[in-house]
């Protein structure tokens, strides 16, 4: 397991389309590994792809349970609409994480909860689907890291083979 591990967690996930998001958003913000619960997304998967491909460079694999793929080292991050739960803005994220997403018409159970070594929530209105939320605590992650410079070369590397824009 890489020293700054980043797994995430899919309970239930509804759509291959937000999985396929999910992947999308995986492969940028580099996670290591998504797993996911639930008879849903292997049903209709056969009907739809990942986005960018990601599944080629991050394993996607059911599970049983979700806590079972935190060892000693990982800490378990339930990201929740949960009373008590600490907002996204505030919260410091651990080296090695776990990231659990409920599925976008449920929420992760309070077992899994109760297992948590931390549970945070993104502070808005009503609540973002299940790939705006990865989305956005990858990209605070990313934020509040010491990696979250850029450059020249991952803009390059990172647009689209169109895009070929320059900023004045």
């Amino acid at each position: 397991m890489s020293q700054k591990s980043v797994q995430i967690g899919l309970v239930n996930p509804k759509s291959p389309s937000n999985v396929g998001s999910v992947m999308r958003a995986a492969g940028c913000f580099g996670a290591t590994a998504v797993y996911y619960t639930g008879q849903r997304y292997a049903r209709a998967a056969r009907f739809n792809t990942d986005t960018k491909n990601q599944s080629l460079n991050i394993s996607l694999t059911g599970v049983d349970e979700l806590a079972e793929q935190a060892d000693d080292q990982v800490k378990l991050v339930c990201i929740e609409l949960a009373e008590g739960a600490t907002p996204l803005p505030e919260f410091v994220h651990p080296e090695q994480a776990l990231y659990v997403f409920g599925p976008e018409d449920g929420s992760i159970s309070q077992a899994l909860v109760d297992k948590a070594d931390e549970v945070v929530y993104v502070p808005t209105k009503g609540c973002l689907n299940l790939a705006a939320t990865v989305n956005v605590v990858l990209y605070d992650r990313l934020a509040k890291s010491d990696k979250a410079s850029g450059g020249e070369a991952l803009i390059r590397s990172s647009r689209d083979v169109n895009n070929r824009l320059k900023a004045k």
